[in-house]
C-alpha cells in the first residue's frame, strides 16, 4: 500500500510539473486583453474571476482593458468597483455607444502589452482558451483567431454571420477571413498600421489586414450564452456587412459596373431582335408587357447602381466630416503599472 501511495504521489507531482512547464512555455513578456463592454453587468463578475485565474501564470506582466461602450445597465459601476479589487484592470468609459469595433480600437490604442488579445464580455469566448491562441501565435503568425467549433445561434443568425464573413473576406483579401471571430490574439506592432485611422466605420479585422497577411485560425469551444441576448441581430449583421463592403472594398462598384454592362448588352440584343423581326416579319414585337418589363429591368439596374454609388458618397461625406471613431468620458487604472505574473490581485 505504501509503494502504491508513493507511486500515486509521484505521478501527481509529475503531472503538476508538466502542467507548469506547459504554462511557462506559453509565457509572453507582456500581454494586454481588450474587452468591449455593453450591458454586461451580469457576466462581468464571473468573467473577472476567470481572467484572474488564467492570467496569473500566462504573462510576465499583463493588464485587462475594459471599454465601457455606453452601457445602459450597471456595468460602469461594476467595473469601477473592480478597479479597486484587481490591480490589472484598466477601464475606459465612452461618451455613448459607438459600436464593438470602435470600442476595440479605443482599447487597442491604449494597450501597453507586446501581445494583445480581444474577447467578448458574454463568456462565449472562454478566457481559458487564451493560451492556445498565444501558443499558435508563437509559431510565426501575426494574428490568430479562435473560431467556434460549433455555432450556437439560429439559422438566420448564422446565415447573416456567414454573409458578413464573406464581405470581410473580400475586404481583407485573406483566406482566414471565413473563420474570423471576436476572439483574437495579435502582435501589438500591427496597431502601427492603423494608428492614424479616424473613420467612423471601423473593422478591426480589416485594419489588421493592413499590416500583415500572416493569419491563422484555430477551433475553440463556444458555450451557449448564459446571460442576456446577443447585441448583434440579423439586421445589424447585414448592415455591418454592407459597411464592410462599401467602407473597405470596391467590390460593390465592380458589381454595379458588371450589372450595367450585362443589361446594356441585354438591351442591345433586344434591340437587335426587335429590328430584325421588323425587317423579316414586317411588324414589331407586340404587347405592352414586353415593353413594361424591359423598362422595369433597366430602371431597376440604374437605381441599383445609383444606390451603390450613393453608399460610397455617404462614406466620403462622413470622412470629410471627420467624425471621430470614439469619444472618451473617463479612464480608470491607467496610472498603475502592469501586474507582474504571480500577483493576480491587489489594490
Amino acid at each position: 500500500m505504501a509503494n502504491q501511495h508513493n507511486q500515486t504521489v509521484l505521478q501527481e507531482l509529475e503531472r503538476v510539473t508538466q502542467a507548469r512547464q506547459v504554462r511557462h512555455s506559453l509565457l509572453v513578456s507582456s500581454l494586454s486583453v481588450v474587452i468591449p463592454v455593453y450591458n454586461a453587468e451580469a457576466s462581468l463578475p464571473l468573467l473577472l474571476e476567470r481572467l484572474d485565474a488564467v492570467l496569473t501564470d500566462l504573462a510576465q506582466s499583463y493588464e485587462v482593458i475594459f471599454v465601457n461602450d455606453g452601457s445602459r445597465d450597471q456595468s460602469a459601476k461594476v467595473l469601477d468597483e473592480a478597479v479597486g479589487v484587481y490591480g490589472w484592470i484598466r477601464v475606459v468609459h465612452l461618451m455613448r455607444n459607438f459600436g464593438q469595433h470602435n470600442a476595440l480600437l479605443c482599447g487597442i490604442r491604449r494597450a501597453r502589452g507586446e501581445f494583445i488579445v480581444t474577447i467578448d464580455d458574454d463568456l462565449q469566448n472562454p478566457p481559458e482558451e487564451i493560451p492556445k491562441l498565444l501558443s499558435t501565435l508563437a509559431e510565426g503568425y501575426d494574428v490568430v483567431y479562435g473560431f467556434p467549433e460549433q455555432e450556437s445561434h439560429g439559422f438566420l443568425r448564422n446565415l447573416a454571420s456567414r454573409i458578413t464573413k464573406m464581405s470581410l473576406q473580400q475586404a481583407m483579401g485573406v483566406e482566414t477571413a471565413s473563420r474570423i471571430s471576436s476572439f483574437r490574439a495579435f502582435r501589438a506592432k500591427l496597431a502601427d498600421a492603423f494608428q492614424e485611422y479616424r473613420g467612423a466605420f471601423v473593422s478591426i479585422d480589416v485594419l489588421l489586414s493592413w499590416g500583415t497577411t500572416r493569419f491563422a485560425a484555430i477551433p475553440v469551444p463556444n458555450p451557449p450564452r448564459v446571460f442576456g441576448a446577443s447585441n448583434y441581430s440579423v439586421g445589424k449583421l447585414l448592415v455591418h456587412a454592407m459597411n464592410m463592403m462599401t467602407g473597405f472594398s470596391t467590390v460593390p462598384l465592380r458589381v454595379a459596373s458588371l450589372a450595367g454592362f450585362t443589361f446594356s448588352l441585354f438591351g442591345f440584343l433586344t434591340l437587335t431582335y426587335v429590328v430584325g423581326r421588323y425587317l423579316i416579319v414586317g411588324h414589331s414585337v407586340p404587347g405592352f408587357p414586353f415593353l413594361a418589363s424591359m423598362i422595369s429591368i433597366l430602371a431597376g439596374t440604374q437605381l441599383f447602381a445609383l444606390g451603390i454609388i450613393g453608399e460610397y458618397l455617404g462614406r466620403m461625406h462622413f470622412r470629410l466630416m471627420d467624425r471621430p471613431s470614439y469619444a472618451i468620458r473617463s479612464v480608470e487604472g491607467f496610472d498603475r503599472p502592469a501586474t507582474t505574473s504571480g500577483r493576480g490581485t491587489g489594490g
